[in-house]
């Protein structure tokens, strides 16, 4: 298999947030997305059949609040499912998907209105031909909305919980410490391996006077050390 071949092929993506974390994300591909399109199809159809039917027995005016029921189950539907419920339609989340700004961030007003618009172009020129094209030409599976907008649609399985590596040095802390001391020094211990090296190493520094003195990645190593021992570790 090519290079080329086997980086279509991954589909996970590591990104680094403003804080300094990676976040490994799984890139969703067109079958589970249009899993997801059609389980929210078969939800607006559903809503569409118990209302207008109500609607209709007002004569024009509701035949005009069925035009705006179209209006909002179309284009309202979507925009404000991913801006107000963490970037998953009943759809997506059915299908354990989501949306995210390509940082990993979460989606916000103006990305969901922007990705959502732009599906009138993907939607050409019938059944959405132009943006399926375009989610096999791109490295992340985006439609022409996700390229504007700047957002990309990931698996949202749960996080496994953090774990520490089963070898590791153990060292009770200098001096005693708040219940919300050991805590902070917990998350750490069990965050670590998923910040940069930078992050952790500024961290570390922080925590004086548990690590005064230490030289970075000795700060690292010591407050590690202290977590596991908090931890029951030894």
């Amino acid at each position: 298999m090519t290079a080329a071949a086997e980086v279509r092929l991954d589909t996970m993506r590591t990104v680094e947030t403003p804080e300094g974390c990676r976040l490994d994300l799984r890139v969703a591909g067109p079958v589970s997305r249009a899993r997801a399109w059609l389980i929210d199809f078969a939800v607006r159809a559903f809503v569409y059949l118990i209302v207008a039917q109500a609607l209709i027995m007002f004569g024009r005016a509701g035949t005009g609040l069925i035009l705006l029921l179209l209006f909002a189950l179309e284009w309202l539907y979507p925009m404000v499912f991913e801006a107000l419920f963490h970037g998953a339609t009943p759809g997506k989340r059915a299908c354990r998907l989501a949306v995210l700004r390509d940082d990993g961030s979460p989606i916000d007003w103006g990305a969901a209105f922007i990705r959502n618009t732009v599906r009138i172009v993907d939607f050409l020129p019938f059944l959405y031909v132009a943006g399926t094209v375009c989610m096999f030409l791109t490295r992340d599976f985006k439609r022409l909305g996700d390229l504007a907008a700047g957002t990309v649609v990931v698996y949202a399985d749960e996080p496994p919980v953090p774990r520490l590596a089963e070898d590791g040095a153990s060292d009770a802390p200098p001096l005693p410490l708040t219940v919300g001391e050991q805590r902070a020094v917990i998350a750490y211990a069990l965050r670590e391996q998923r910040l940069t090296r930078e992050r952790s190493a500024e961290l570390a520094s922080l925590a004086v006077p548990l690590t005064a003195g230490l030289g970075a990645d000795a700060a690292r190593v010591r407050l590690i050390a202290i977590g596991r021992f908090l931890l029951g570790r030894s």
